[in-house]
């Protein structure tokens, strides 16, 4: 754990070093830079350059429309030496709206991309030359403006990666993408979109933001109404606009979780425009072997490294028992257990991460790890192992029907492709080093190559098995099957039913102390289900498929069909609200307002995302924060300790996870007193901790 750790800070550290960023302009108000995603150019080499302005507390910018007040900020980069090129204009993200005194501004806070395309033709290093105005506010406006120089050297091969990145990933991510519904605008300045998907239950709230100023009144009420299949906005136009021109901006979707949606449409008066089959606004450069290589590279290690989470151990005991039997069977049978048990990894990791994609692309902020915030899941994943380790216990089989007539509890193909799967359901809530920069680049690129590097996460954490089963030799040291082997096979289920143990406990956190009846009554129901089973599987055996067995068959699938039951019981349960941290422990609850005061009053913060469902999160806060050394360390140097708790969903989480590069936890970010903010290793140790947390 240490060691990757270690490797960890030391890949941080190397990109840091190389990083492309311009001096920074610094003002009273925020600090103004040019950044790259790349930390060299290629041949022909398509880069993303892009405006950073880290606004001071209080302090705004403004979009492409800055309201009522304001104005938009300007960005011209020319690149001049071996190759040449001039940038394209802003691609705008999706502002915020803030209303003052009657007033409606489109705004940016924070640390804000205003990110841009530059096509470079040539070959050789190249100088980019960059001039930038723009406007801050706050109870006064202030007008800034700055000139920018980076150089950048010339690669033969194709460009590497920049630690700035992923900013212009997570800059995407809050790009409008082209509607997926047919749009229509009435004469009475009514907009509606109109798809599947579009209902009360998927969208609670929406507004309009026009490209053009001048064209509504923009603090006037956009009176919304929804319906199966459609919306519609009543939009407050300006006696002086110019009714029969086409209408451009931005359709901001909000859903009952406060997640937002931005789809940009253009459309005239009295036309119908279909939902388009193009690209995000923002264009993405051209897909970059090297770079994909290396996130394929990095994913695979991640999986490698998924091998030593403690959220996988359950399911690697049972591939553990697999490799004992592997010790008395041929080499052929050991190379067919470790290929379908790679099909069940791979082919699992390719349906979630085509999900992933899917969602992404439809603009819902769905991250790694997602569907552990689905208290349904949660339970039905509880049932499901819990009715693994009653198959371990010898309580019943589970047998395949014709797929080589074998048991899960035996070894063959369903067992190899039935534990693949669990492998990577369990997986799931864990993040482990070099896989975040890997999942944030295949969910934000070309869905082909993201769904390469899924597989290549996959294949990681198939590895171990596909090694000691593919080395002549290996498998053949292991221990021969025997008596010996039933007694492990019931020891192994424990850990199964631990994990129920867990899964219960995350249930709770989710939908409160009444889902504890559910749960554990459908784990009674299974157990009856499964010992019926179990008494209908040796009567047959001995008398045949007699009127017991059949009665037991029936009795088993009533108790299964009142476990369905059960489980939409649990789905339909109310989310329950996660408890803030205690105050008394010197823990606050995460909100971008408090840690932007804490920095501003000079304090360092460290910053934990976390969730209930994460066992790396759990394992993080027993061994690494919650102990002695470690909470002096935060007293000693003042350090203000803010958790942010992704149990459910939270967009303000999803928000701060994407603003770092991420799609899941756990993430610990240390923001010292002055400079940016560091982020740490998913494996925590208190050493690691406490040298991040006291000054140099």
């Amino acid at each position: 754990m240490a060691l990757w750790a270690a490797l960890s800070c030391g890949f941080a550290t190397t990109y840091s070093a190389h990083a492309a960023e311009s001096t920074p302009v610094v003002s009273e108000n925020d600090t103004a830079s040019l950044i790259t995603d790349r930390d060299a150019v290629g041949p022909d080499q398509t880069l993303r350059v892009g405006l950073r302005l880290q606004l001071k507390p209080g302090w705004h910018t403004y979009w492409v429309n800055p309201g009522d007040a304001g104005d938009q900020p300007t960005l011209d980069v020319t690149a001049s030496g071996d190759a040449e090129g001039k940038g394209s204009e802003i691609h705008w993200p999706v502002p915020v709206r803030i209303s003052e005194g009657g007033l409606m501004s489109y705004a940016y806070l924070g640390d804000l991309l205003l990110p841009e395309t530059l096509a470079l033709k040539g070959r050789g290093p190249v100088t980019l030359h960059a001039h930038a105005e723009w406007l801050v506010c706050a109870q006064v406006c202030v007008p800034e403006s700055g000139d920018f120089t980076l150089s950048l050297p010339a690669s033969d091969a194709a460009a590497p990666v920049g630690r700035d990145a992923a900013r212009f990933d997570a800059a995407q991510a809050h790009m409008p993408v082209p509607s997926p519904f047919s749009t229509t605008l009435g004469a009475d300045g009514v907009l509606t979109l109109s798809g599947k998907g579009l209902s009360p239950a998927t969208v609670s709230d929406a507004w309009f933001l026009p490209l053009e100023n001048g064209v509504l009144d923009q603090v006037a009420q956009q009176r919304l109404t929804v319906q199966n299949n459609s919306l519609s906005l009543a939009l407050p136009f300006q006696k002086t606009a110019k009714r029969d021109a086409a209408l451009s901006g931005v359709v901001v979707l909000k859903d009952a979780h406060g997640e937002e949606s931005a789809l940009s449409v253009t459309v005239k008066p009295g036309a119908v425009v279909a939902a388009p089959s193009v690209s995000p606004v923002m264009a993405e450069p051209a897909p970059n072997a090297a770079g994909w290589l290396r996130m394929m590279a990095f994913a695979f290690i991640g999986g490698l490294i998924l091998n030593l989470m403690p959220c996988v151990f359950p399911v690697l005991a049972m591939k553990a028992l697999s490799l004992a039997r592997m010790g008395g069977h041929g080499r052929a049978a050991q190379l067919r257990s470790a290929l379908f048990y790679t099909v069940g990894v791979m082919g699992s990791f390719a349906v979630l991460g085509g999900i992933m994609i899917g969602l992404r692309m439809a603009g819902s902020a769905a991250g790694w790890g997602f569907q552990f915030q689905s208290t349904g899941f949660v339970v039905a994943v509880c049932w499901l192992l819990f009715g693994m380790a009653l198959n371990l216990l010898g309580v019943f089989e589970i047998s395949a029907g014709r797929l080589g007539q074998i048991q899960t509890n035996g070894h063959g193909v369903g067992n190899d492709l039935m534990t693949g799967l669990l492998a990577v359901i369990v997986a799931t809530p864990c993040t482990a080093p070099f896989m975040g920069v890997a999942i944030t680049t295949a969910l934000s690129g070309p869905p082909v190559m993201g769904l390469l590097v899924f597989l290549s996460m996959g294949f990681g954490l198939a590895a171990p098995y596909v090694l000691a089963a593919g080395v002549p030799g290996v498998a053949s040291r292991f221990p021969k099957p025997g008596a010996w082997m039933n007694i492990l096979k019931q020891v192994l289920a424990f850990p199964l039913l631990a994990t129920c143990v867990w899964l219960l406990w995350v249930s709770v956190v989710q939908r409160g102390a009444d889902i504890v009846v559910t749960v554990a009554g459908g784990l009674v129901l299974l157990a009856i289900a499964a010992w019926l089973h179990g008494i209908g599987q040796r009567r047959a055996i001995m008398e045949g498929a007699d009127r017991t067995v059949w009665l037991c068959r029936g009795l088993t699938a009533l108790a299964v069909l009142a476990c369905v039951g059960a489980l939409t019981q649990a789905v339909r349960a109310p989310v329950q609200a996660v408890a803030a941290p205690s105050q008394q422990a010197g823990i606050e609850a995460y909100t971008p307002d408090r840690l932007a005061v804490l920095r501003a009053d000079g304090r360092p913060v460290f910053v934990d995302m976390t969730a209930s469902w994460c066992i790396t999160c759990m394992v993080n806060e027993r061994v690494a924060l919650d102990v002695a050394s470690v909470q002096k360390g935060f007293v000693q140097n003042h350090v203000a300790y803010l958790k942010g708790d992704w149990t459910n969903r939270d967009a303000t989480i999803s928000a701060f996870l994407k603003e770092h590069g991420r799609d899941g936890v756990p993430l610990y970010v240390y923001y010292p007193p002055h400079g940016e903010g560091v982020v740490l290793p998913q494996i925590l140790t208190p050493a690691l901790v406490l040298k991040a947390i006291t000054p140099q």
